[in-house]
């Protein structure tokens, strides 16, 4: 479901490159191509890379949560937050610490926080440039002097502005609620999403869209992700199910267009994530890209991605601005993905497809009382990026004879998977789901190359056998729900998501379906076809010189003018650096841990180009010996 609000006809030029030494924004530019300026280091002497310096973060909680943080680069400082709600200046060429800061907050109580980046304002004759960045778990964003790390004292309360407004909880003050991605500055503005807790029942945080004075920390305006009476897209919301409805928040990275002064919003879903008969329609703007006025919040278009969410299927990717060049026309554009891979390539100024969208017929499902969509939105182009589907006997992977075997009796007890193709939803007697809740892709999102026109991005070949039963059939259902959140309560709707406690989907860490199990590819938007697409990663043990490709879910690639793509990310450790024209591997190096984020470029002031990505709990720094 989409609809086209902005009429003007605006100027199709691209924003100038931003700084060319720097990283200033997670995804360098305000529109998230992840693209560095620098050439250095480039794909005639990439394999002379050798590691530089490194930091140690400071390792808490068990078990401990490993970094999946991107830093910025500014002005010659590097700056880096954490887990939990550690921030950090670093001297780019040493790793020299400047200053180190750590928000409020208990790490025992808050076991999944990422602070997965920062964002950076420069400050104004008033008030000196600002880090600003948000708290996982208590709601509270900071704004920090990028000089000296101290909290400003005119921003919100001697710098902390208490996101849990009274507004926003709905009613349920004790909920989680925070940031997992860092805010985003646009002009004299920072915008907040949020995270909130999943399964907790229907009920819960609001996940509105909010903005801030960057100066004052005081509420500017507030974009209702769950329309209310005389919105548009109420009607998508049947009977009063649109009351305290939790979710439908942006968890992870906004993009703007800063020259039209359109700000772009990846929601995800809305809660339960895998049933909704107590919240009837297709739901807006639930599992949506929507576009507003970076100003003042108005609606300008939306893209519905998924309707009526039955698979936690989300935004997760960021927005990526980037123009296409079709029958000799420039068309300011918008990339936009969901969890299962489906790259919506829109124009970014009126939200029609610029490839084709396509509403196909999805498998229903028979949970009583449950609302279907009869059908979702498919591009005509590019194809999905993984497997949606699965057919028993003829999927089953064939890596080795004693795997197929293994697997070929393992799915035969769950009836070969009940899968009947993309969107097959879950119910009483289970089905496999293809790709499972984490994706497909996630947060993490892709890179582009400006001058190849490439869209480049990993994925995971993923699948879970899930079902929804009632609350009464039995203990082998159990409530799902994060630790800070029991407090809630029953849930209020008859039906709980749970997952089998019998057999899984892979034996001996091998998926069961045919591989690649892991993906890097490069989509030529200007065509809307896949340019090249490799296996990505390595699985251990299997039979020598087979690229299967490997899960690599968390952490995503860089791209340089050097010719290069950079990527960690794969459950083997390895960092490594890719020609953007082919595909072709040129560089890596094994890390202690996985890399969980994405790497970052930028100059020294001693004229070397480092390439730094967080692995675990280290920082890693590379440059040209």
């Amino acid at each position: 479901m989409r609809i086209s609000l902005l009429l003007a006809v605006v100027s199709l030029a691209l924003p100038a490159l931003y700084a060319q030494n720097d990283w200033p924004n997670f995804g360098h530019d305000p529109g998230g191509q992840r693209y560095s300026p620098l050439k250095q280091i480039n794909t005639g002497n990439v394999s002379k890379l050798a590691p530089a310096w490194n930091f140690q973060m400071k390792k808490e909680g068990q078990p401990f949560r490993p970094s999946q943080s991107i830093p910025i680069m500014v002005n010659g400082v590097l700056y880096l937050g954490y887990p939990y709600n550690h921030v950090v200046a670093l001297e780019p060429e040493t790793g020299k610490v400047l200053w180190e800061f750590t928000g409020r907050g208990d790490y025992k109580a808050n076991p999944t926080a990422h602070l997965r980046s920062l964002a950076y304002w420069p400050g104004d004759g008033q008030t000196p440039p600002q880090i600003l960045f948000g708290t996982g778990y208590n709601g509270e964003l900071y704004s920090l002097n990028a000089k000296t790390g101290k909290p400003n004292p005119g921003f919100g309360n001697e710098g902390i502005v208490n996101l849990k407004t009274p507004e926003i909880m709905n009613g349920y003050p004790n909920l989680l609620y925070g940031l997992t991605s860092a805010p985003f500055i646009f002009k004299n503005l920072v915008i907040t999403g949020s995270r909130v807790g999943d399964e907790t029942g229907a009920k819960g945080p609001a996940g509105d869209v909010r903005a801030w004075d960057v100066r004052t920390g005081k509420l500017v305006w507030t974009f209702h992700t769950v329309p209310r009476p005389g919105e548009m897209g109420h009607e998508t919301w049947l009977g009063d199910s649109w009351k305290q409805m939790s979710s439908a928040n942006v968890w992870t990275f906004f993009a703007a267009d800063t020259e039209r002064g359109i700000l772009y919003m990846p929601l995800g879903s809305v809660n339960n994530d895998y049933y909704g008969f107590d919240r009837p329609g297709p739901n807006l703007f639930s599992s949506s890209i929507v576009a507003v006025d970076a100003e003042t919040g108005k609606l300008k278009w939306y893209f519905q991605a998924t309707h009526h969410d039955l698979w936690d299927y989300d935004m997760p990717v960021p927005p990526m601005l980037f123009d296409v060049v079709k029958d000799g026309k420039k068309i300011p554009a918008v990339g936009a993905m969901n969890k299962n891979t489906l790259l919506f390539i829109l124009n970014r100024v009126t939200g029609e497809p610029i490839y084709g969208v396509e509403e196909r017929p999805v498998p229903q499902g028979n949970t009583p009382g449950e609302w279907y969509s009869p059908t979702q939105p498919f591009p005509v182009k590019p194809p999905p990026l993984v497997r949606l589907s699965f057919k028993f006997p003829d999927d089953i992977a064939k890596v080795t004879p004693e795997h197929e075997a293994a697997c070929r009796e393992l799915f035969a007890k769950m009836d070969g998977g009940r899968n009947r193709g993309p969107y097959t939803p879950w119910s009483a007697d289970g089905a496999l789901v293809m790709p499972y809740i984490l994706g497909g892709a996630t947060w993490s999102g892709g890179a582009f190359d400006p001058t190849l026109g490439y869209y480049v991005i990993n994925t995971t070949d993923s699948g879970e056998f899930g079902f929804v039963r009632s609350q009464d059939s039995g203990p082998n259902v159990p409530r799902r729900s994060f630790e800070e959140t029991r407090a809630l309560g029953p849930v209020e709707s008859p039906l709980l998501y749970g997952r089998p406690r019998g057999p899984a989907t892979s034996v001996n860490g091998w998926p069961c379906w045919q591989p690649p199990w892991g993906r890097l590819t490069a989509i030529n938007v200007n065509t809307g076809d896949i340019a090249w697409q490799i296996p990505f990663g390595t699985m251990e043990g299997v039979p020598a010189g087979m690229k299967t490709g490997a899960s690599n879910l968390g952490g995503g690639p860089m791209t340089t003018a050097g010719g290069l793509i950079f990527i960690g990310a794969a459950r083997d450790s390895m960092l490594r650096a890719l020609d953007t024209k082919t595909g072709q591997e040129l560089w890596s190096v094994k890390t202690e841990d996985v890399a969980h984020a994405n790497p970052i470029s930028y100059m020294g002031k001693d004229g070397k180009q480092y390439i730094a990505v967080a692995a675990g709990s280290t920082f890693l720094t590379y440059k040209l010996r």
